[in-house]
């Protein structure tokens, strides 16, 4: 039987319903396990990890919404992910101690699990009142190019303890980092001065593929920068986020354009590149050259021509 997933929002979990969710765990029959804002006791908690230290199948899990609500729950959490190997993606937004944030000490105890996981791709830590320290912490799951596996998509969105220091700390990290593809920042006090430095990340980022900056405080001047970015350097940026910011619609319209015009030139290349797989006879325009089709281990397919 292939795994399935448990999704439960709002409840008053018993221990019966937490003894069949483990049961679930230490059966690998569930691939994703979705606890937001349940109410559980302690002891009901310390299970749940336990469970999830066991599971092999497990890729998705989600503790959205004040579940990991004291210290002691975060160090069993962190001891039950030293343990996993199959956790792919982590959510723990607006994660709360004692009806405080997270904040940096908890991430602390965090850290060296996250550090090691194996698998871990995906993390949410939205609305964790977060500071510079934690984003210090963060940074070291963005490791530079061929260092080894990290993050793809990382959310931090409302976080308004991170000051342009620490921004521009993770800015230098994702303009290094070889894997991460989604950037979520929402709803962070940014400005202008902060969207530069995350200009010039994209413009020396080869993957990120999806940037989130809705509701960040940024003017014309950031989305003029912006504009300038996408429009004289290649980079792999797709989706660009700017609602909710005091940019004028010409300029919004201006960038997701060039955005446009990269996706389709995209796709046009990849058609070409079908095509000559279908037919590698293709006559050439250019009698003196050679196409080589390069592909890459993630899959994607550069088409480059060389001169014979």
């Amino acid at each position: 039987m292939l795994p399935g997933s448990i999704q439960i929002s709002g409840e008053t979990l018993s221990s019966a319903e937490i003894r069949d969710i483990c049961e679930s765990l230490r059966e690998n029959s569930v691939r994703l396990l979705s606890l937001r804002g349940c109410q559980l006791s302690d002891r009901d908690f310390g299970r749940i990890c336990r469970g999830v230290a066991e599971s092999h199948s497990l890729a998705q899990l989600n503790l959205n919404l004040g579940i990991v609500s004291n210290i002691n729950r975060v160090k069993q959490l962190a001891e039950a992910l030293k343990t996993n190997r199959s956790v792919q993606s982590l959510f723990l937004y607006l994660c709360s101690l004692h009806g405080s944030p997270l904040t940096d000490a908890g991430l602390a105890l965090l850290n060296p699990a996250l550090s090691i996981h194996p698998s871990l791709v995906a993390l949410d830590l939205g609305d964790c009142m977060l500071g510079d320290e934690g984003i210090n912490l963060i940074c070291g799951l963005l490791p530079p190019d061929g260092a080894k596996s990290g993050l793809k998509e990382l959310t931090l969105s409302a976080n308004p303890g991170v000051t342009a220091k620490g921004w521009g700390r993770l800015a230098i990290a994702v303009a290094h980092s070889s894997q991460v593809r989604v950037l979520n920042l929402d709803y962070n006090p940014l400005g202008d001065q902060v969207a530069g430095m995350l200009a010039v990340a994209v413009a020396s980022s080869r993957t990120l593929e999806v940037l989130d900056l809705e509701g960040t405080g940024l003017t014309d001047q950031s989305a003029q920068t912006l504009l300038d970015m996408v429009e004289n350097y290649p980079t792999a940026l797709r989706t660009l986020i700017l609602a909710e910011n005091s940019i004028s619609p010409e300029l919004q319209q201006q960038i997701s354009d060039l955005l446009s015009e990269g996706e389709e030139e995209e796709e046009n290349e990849a058609q070409e590149v079908t095509a000559r797989e279908k037919n590698p006879w293709i006559c050439q325009s250019n009698p003196s050259s050679q196409m080589v089709l390069v592909t890459s281990g993630l899959g994607e397919n550069l088409l480059a021509e060389t001169e014979m």
